[in-house]
């Protein structure tokens, strides 16, 4: 059984913006050090595919890297540096033992060191890239949060995955309590990015962490709008279309309040 969340924890999300013109390696040394001026936080979360580029189809297979590749091994040394819990976001991973791709989220502890990690279940078939190039997941993913020395359960979903709600009833029966949704949102349809993550948080009463990215990748312009929602559906921060450091104090104890005042849940026939 978790611990009693702290009453208040600092949160980072880094809605991380670029141009097609920004060099991977360059990217990766300014977004690690963004991470590192985060120092003092509990807890900071990156987009989806920040480094890769979501909609950067073409040049996935040839930039794709293992877990121990550049970008991941330059999240751990800034989470160690700065001493924060860090969701950093996801990137391509190649398999070690196969030619297969995944778009893989990762979350690193206050050492370094790499907590969870989940490749994302749900390929977007509308696109002329996911479904052909990437191996889809097949495992729900739930991390215990060592946050202020109590430990906190959280599951972890990406981008397309918001549209299935029946992935979070399966991470809330497996005791989530607080969301990482992280995303590479177009902002054609950032309406909906705005209702789903909100109605996520409604029915399964979680504390929701989403963080969008920003800019343009392949010359599709990207939404924003990162979003802290509370375990009543409140957006209780949002971020603009811009790069931007979205940061709040968030009393996680609002999970127990709501479950307890509207135990909706156990209600739950099917």
């Amino acid at each position: 059984m978790s611990s009693p969340p702290p009453a208040s924890t600092d949160i980072r999300l880094l809605q991380v913006a670029y141009g097609d013109e920004e060099p991977l390696a360059r990217r990766v040394e300014r977004v690690a050090d963004l991470v590192r001026q985060q120092q003092g936080a509990d807890l900071v979360v990156l987009p989806e595919l920040w480094a890769h580029g979501g909609f950067s189809y073409q040049s996935w297979r040839e930039e794709a890297e293992l877990l121990t590749g550049p970008t991941i091994s330059a999240l751990r040394e800034a989470a160690r540096d700065a001493h924060v819990v860090l969701h950093g976001g996801s990137v391509i991973e190649r398999s070690a033992d196969s030619s297969a791709l995944y778009n893989t989220a990762a979350v690193i502890d206050r050492h370094g060191e790499i907590a969870a990690t989940y490749r994302k279940m749900h390929r977007f078939g509308f696109s002329e890239g996911e479904p052909q190039l990437l191996t889809a997941g097949d495992q729900v993913a739930t991390v215990e949060l060592d946050l202020a020395g109590r430990s906190v359960p959280a599951g972890l979903a990406t981008c397309y995955d918001l549209r299935f709600p029946e992935l979070f009833r399966m991470l809330t029966f497996n005791g989530m309590q607080v969301l990482f949704l992280v995303a590479a949102w177009p902002k054609a349809r950032v309406d909906h990015w705005r209702v789903l993550a909100q109605a996520r948080a409604v029915e399964n009463q979680v504390v929701v962490l989403a963080c969008n990215t920003a800019g343009t990748h392949a010359g599709v312009t990207m939404g924003g709008h990162s979003m802290i929602v509370d375990a009543q559906g409140r957006v209780l921060a949002e971020a603009g279309d811009a790069e931007e450091v979205l940061s709040m104090t968030v009393d996680l104890g609002g999970v127990d309040t709501a479950r307890a005042s509207f135990p909706v849940l156990l209600d739950r026939r099917f």
